[in-house]
């Protein structure tokens, strides 16, 4: 059986990546953390990490300043509440982080996220319940996400 595991790479940081990661996104755990002796990696630093985002595994690793990220790799936070969104949203963007547009922003150690309310993705596969169009109008014009405001656009005819 094959398995594929997305795995970070990061510049430097990368055990306090894990460390606010784990801490934001609920059902997720540091696994292991393995540190380097020396020779291409600084010693102590991360050489191979595994943990776990809402119940999926990923790995991780201080790579050195040949490495970095850009916004075509993302991870995704889908919430229930706009509590839950605000939470979320503010501790990834805190301590040098960057608000976007659309429910995107990047954290201090430069991973993309979009944070974003499980109902988008219901109100824009349904148009015969309301205005998908109207709900992207309206995404257009946000950074981080207003779930009230969405439902409004959709409701629109």
């Amino acid at each position: 059986m094959q398995t594929v595991t997305p795995s970070l790479t990061f510049k430097d940081g990368a055990e306090d990546a894990l460390k606010l990661y784990v801490s934001v996104i609920r059902n997720s755990k540091i696994v292991n953390i393995m540190r380097s002796e020396g020779g291409p990696i600084a010693k102590g630093k991360v050489l191979h990490a595994t943990f776990e985002l809402d119940g999926r595994e990923f790995t991780a690793m201080d790579g050195g300043p040949s490495f970095s990220f850009t916004e075509g790799f993302s991870l995704v936070a889908t919430c229930e509440t706009q509590q839950e969104l605000d939470e979320i949203w503010r501790r990834l963007s805190e301590d040098g982080g960057e608000e976007g547009p659309c429910g995107w922003l990047k954290d201090r150690f430069g991973v993309s996220w979009q944070v974003l309310p499980r109902a988008l993705g219901e109100m824009m596969g349904d148009p015969r319940s309301g205005n998908p169009g109207k709900v992207m109008e309206a995404l257009l014009k946000m950074g981080k996400i207003d779930i009230a405001a969405l439902e409004q656009a959709y409701r629109q005819r």
